[in-house]
């Protein structure tokens, strides 16, 4: 192949710089991930062969600048493979992989390398460095002891090989789980959808339609499955497609995780347990905010002490109606739990989440929620339809700061296809930094999986989906507000149980007034939404709140039980996960269903010993946005600490001290409860 014909290797002719996407073929990957490899290893031999002594700025700084082309590749690819995949770039991934991780691997454990890092780590210099060279001193010389710096030279042999096989296991499962998502649909006559809404009954036709058969055809996409569980008055379908979601990657076919599970697992382990510590939770969370596994215990047991009373009393309340609706020998199921806490919420609450949609039209949800970042920020947004895009769903706009200064790129992609992974995440395609050209900014996606448009109605979110959109842009202001010097600590580059605050903080506007009322119009009349309905929205807030909760904490717990493991897992996988969350568990136990085989966020996801951070989170943005309330919704002062204090730092300070910063005070529990009605 000719270089110049690669557009990796060609600077980009595109508005800001942004990546080609329209130009960039599948066999351009492979060429250009083996030279980003072969130019950073040459960019870390200068670094060592350096006759000069070591100093912060020819050995830390040179390194954090190493690699930047082969991140800029990478990067590419590891989104596209998450977000627009294929078989081919699935069977890249399979072969550059086991390369990828080899060669971060040559990098962490190169004795010379880490002599040099050691000798400035020891140096009068580090005395004499600002806070931010401090940290990323610290963070790159903590982080090649994490990554077997100090191991002997037959250990560091076995970690190769560990991290080798975890970057392909971790492939494989997320690959299977695409796979069993997309393999299942389940085709239905128009007298099978009773109870359906007619806007989802349409989704379905056109599913089916776009899939070249007749009739309605329900997937396992959140925007498909969850509807139907809500609305459909079939309990033996109910049954079924619960059974389909629950069992995903667990039947006797190509697509089963339960062996890789078992792999990742002690793979894990016994990484952890090379470098010095007893579990995965004790290694992991030594670079957390919550510190150790006692503290994470110590969150979930707290909630569930909290919350598990509340949570019993909503069970009984909707197993209740059950009975009053169906006869007193009813027993309520997992598959009957969304259902029927639907017709008691509006029973009541007088109102049906559907009636919502309406005023929920993509495009004004849009405007809103940027209207929003334009109130507390001044920040504003221009669509740009020369930045090229890797599938016609995604929108590209420029974002502006208040005195004008670009401020960042935002891709947006709203809808499922058989291409995207589940779920609904927001990445980077490039970080922000500065160096000697200034301060280059960056270009941030958020990705997500919303109810399509049909042939006759454009696409109606549903509350939930609004609050996921908030909840994405959130860690989007993350990252389009980053102010760091250095690439690696920009942005959501953050500790783990950190980086969840800025998105789950902007879920608080979704049930205030003041918000509601600046976007959410009627798509066909264009009338304001009723001050009734919003009413509803706000009264039924906390509706089952409880129980959301302990679903949460079982996930913890689960996960935790994996991760705090001292020994080699070799039991059974399912009776382990049903043992591991039980005392969160509120609904009869269906023994065939497995969640950690379909588990993404800790088994292939990064939230191995961390999924407790979307609660210890939670704690830290009802806190945070107790503030907001007490000086107003829109106060632009607060909003500016906010951005200056945590938005904009990254991973530049100890968290809990910019928490400290902004808001005055550590941290409790008190305001999520208030906000909860628990107390």
């Amino acid at each position: 192949m000719i270089e110049n014909q690669n557009p990796f290797f060609t600077v980009y002719h595109t508005p800001r710089h942004t990546v080609p996407f329209n130009l960039i073929r599948t066999e351009h990957y492979e060429p250009a991930i083996h030279e980003g490899i072969k130019m950073q290893e040459e960019e870390i031999n200068a670094i060592i062969q350096n006759p000069a002594f070591p100093t912060f700025d020819n050995t830390i700084v040179a390194l954090e600048k190493s690699g930047a082309f082969l991140d800029q590749v990478t990067t590419v690819f590891g989104n596209l493979l998450s977000a627009e995949t294929s078989d081919e770039l699935q069977a890249i991934a399979e072969r550059v992989m086991p390369l990828l991780s080899e060669h971060s691997n040559n990098i962490s454990l190169n004795e010379s390398l880490f002599a040099r890092i050691k000798a400035v780590y020891e140096s009068a210099e580090k005395e004499q460095l600002n806070p931010e060279d401090k940290m990323l001193l610290e963070k790159t010389y903590d982080g090649f002891i994490r990554s077997g710096a100090n191991l002997s030279n037959e250990q560091k042999e076995r970690f190769r090989q560990i991290s080798s096989e975890l970057s392909v296991l971790t492939l494989q499962f997320s690959q299977n789980h695409l796979k069993e998502t997309n393999h299942y649909e389940l085709l239905l006559t128009l007298d099978q959808l009773d109870g359906i809404p007619e806007s989802i009954i349409e989704s379905y036709a056109q599913t089916a339609k776009e899939k070249g058969k007749e009739g309605y055809i329900v997937t396992l996409q959140a925007p498909s499955y969850i509807p139907f569980m809500k609305y459909s008055a079939n309990r033996s379908l109910r049954q079924q497609l619960y059974m389909a979601y629950n069992t995903q990657c667990i039947h006797d076919n190509e697509y089963n995780n339960t062996e890789i599970v078992k792999k990742l697992v002690n793979l894990r382990l016994e990484r952890a347990q090379l470098l010095g510590y007893s579990s995965v939770a004790d290694f992991v969370l030594k670079r957390r905010m919550a510190e150790n596994s006692r503290n994470v215990y110590n969150l979930l047991d707290q909630l569930l002490e909290a919350y598990g009373p509340t949570a019993q009393k909503e069970v009984e309340e909707v197993q209740n109606l059950a009975k009053q609706l169906e006869g007193a020998d009813f027993q309520l199921m997992p598959w009957d739990w969304a259902y029927y806490s639907e017709k008691l919420k509006e029973q009541k609450f007088n109102f049906n989440e559907e009636e919502l949609r309406p005023y929920f039209e993509l495009s004004q949800v849009i405007q809103g929620v940027f209207g929003l970042a334009t109130k507390l920020y001044g920040i504003t947004f221009k669509k740009n339809e020369d930045i090229p895009v890797y599938h016609a769903d995604v929108v590209a706009y420029e974002v502006f700061d208040e005195d004008g200064r670009f401020l960042a790129i935002l891709y947006a992609d709203f809808h499922p296809r058989a291409s995207k992974r589940s779920g609904a995440w927001m990445t980077s395609y490039k970080e922000q930094w500065i160096d000697e050209k200034g301060n280059n900014r960056p270009h941030v996606s958020v990705t997500m999986n919303f109810t399509k448009p049909s042939a006759d109605k454009p696409a109606l979110l549903t509350f939930s989906e609004v609050n996921t959109f908030l909840h994405e842009f959130g860690h989007a202001l993350h990252g389009m507000f980053a102010d760091t010097t250095y690439q690696s600590m920009s942005g959501t580059n953050v500790y783990w149980d950190f980086v969840e605050l800025p998105s789950q903080f902007m879920e608080n506007f979704a049930i205030e007034e003041e918000f509601l009322n600046t976007f959410a119009k009627h798509y066909q009349t264009g009338e304001n939404i009723p001050a009734d309905l919003i009413q509803c929205i706000i009264d039924s807030s906390n509706f089952n709140v409880a129980y959301a909760c302990l679903r949460q904490l079982s996930f913890g717990l689960l996960d935790m039980a994996w991760y705090t493991r001292t020994e080699k897992f070799e039991g059974d996988v399912r009776a382990y996960e049903k043992q591991a969350w039980k005392k969160a568990q509120t609904l009869p136990d269906v023994p065939e269903t497995c969640m950690s085989v379909q588990f993404s966020h800790i088994m292939s996801g990064g939230y191995a010993s961390g999924y407790y951070s979307y609660k210890w989170a939670e704690v830290l943005d009802a806190d945070a946005f107790s503030l907001f309330k007490e000086k107003g919704l829109f106060n632009r002062d607060t909003a500016n600490s906010f951005r200056e204090n945590v938005l904009s730092k990254g991973g530049t300070e100890h968290p809990m001290d910019l928490y400290k910063k902004f808001r005055g005070q550590a941290p409790g529990i008190q305001a999520l409860l208030r906000r909860n009605g628990i107390i």
